[in-house]
């Protein structure tokens, strides 16, 4: 298993190394902490990476490994620094912003969507939300290849930055007054904002966003996931551009 390491030895060399993109680590509940192992929850904090105590259950797939009760989940591609992202020149530009979406088949739907539309980043939170995996890197179709990543520790700075760099955020919410089609997309750089399906997006970006918008659906079921609902928002806007005067 190439995206995944095992053992407190490879964990805390990776994080030391700091050549890998570790998405998450996982330690069992029934193991003891000890010096390797609050040195590996040290250098995880210092790199910002999440570290979680599970149930010993969640080890049952790596049974025929010396995992130790332990392992570091790694990410197939590199992750972008936001503010890295901002320095670039950006012009009637468009972000994905995902809310908690824990589906790695969406996700990797997701990409495929934003590549063939033009959008030029996704951002992702560290916790609450799925990571890139080999599951959305096969999903992907390769499309993970062309457009970065940019994980951030939390949803709200991230979006207040974009705000304060000038880009127009616009949430999706089932009770929005607004449709997508609605707002006019163009002569600004904006960033959608697509949550799960059984949570939506949360309060806090709602509160923080320039526009709230829906899908009209004709029929009392809502029925979309969230990457059928990413494609009808995002290629109105690729029509709009393209449509543009």
């Amino acid at each position: 298993m190439d995206d995944i390491i095992f053992g407190k030895n490879a964990v805390m060399e990776a994080l030391i190394a700091g050549d890998r993109e570790i998405n998450k680590i996982l330690i069992s509940k029934n193991i003891h902490s000890d010096n390797k192992i609050n040195k590996i929850k040290e250098l995880a904090k210092a790199a910002g990476i999440v570290f979680q105590f599970v149930a010993k259950e969640k080890f049952l797939p790596y049974a025929e490994f010396n995992h130790q009760g332990i392992i570091a989940q790694i990410s197939p591609v590199k992750y972008q620094d936001l503010d890295e992202f901002l320095t670039q020149k950006h012009e009637n530009a468009s972000l994905v912003i995902l809310d908690g979406v824990e589906d790695s088949h969406n996700f990797g739907a997701i990409i495929r969507t934003c590549v063939c539309a033009g959008v030029e980043g996704i951002i992702i939170p560290s916790r609450r939300n799925v990571q890139v995996n080999a599951i959305v890197e096969k999903t992907s179709a390769g499309a993970i290849n062309h457009i970065p990543v940019i994980k951030v520790n939390s949803l709200v700075s991230a979006v207040q930055t974009l705000k304060n760099s000038d880009w127009w955020v616009v949430a999706t919410d089932a009770s929005a007054k607004d449709n997508y089609y609605n707002i006019n997309y163009n002569d600004m750089n904006f960033a959608i904002i697509m949550g799960a399906e059984h949570a939506g997006v949360s309060k806090s970006l709602l509160k923080l966003a320039d526009y709230t918008v829906k899908i009209p659906m004709l029929k009392d079921f809502n029925s979309l996931n969230v990457s059928n609902a990413l494609s009808a928002i995002i290629f109105e806007t690729v029509r709009q551009k393209l449509t543009k005067k």
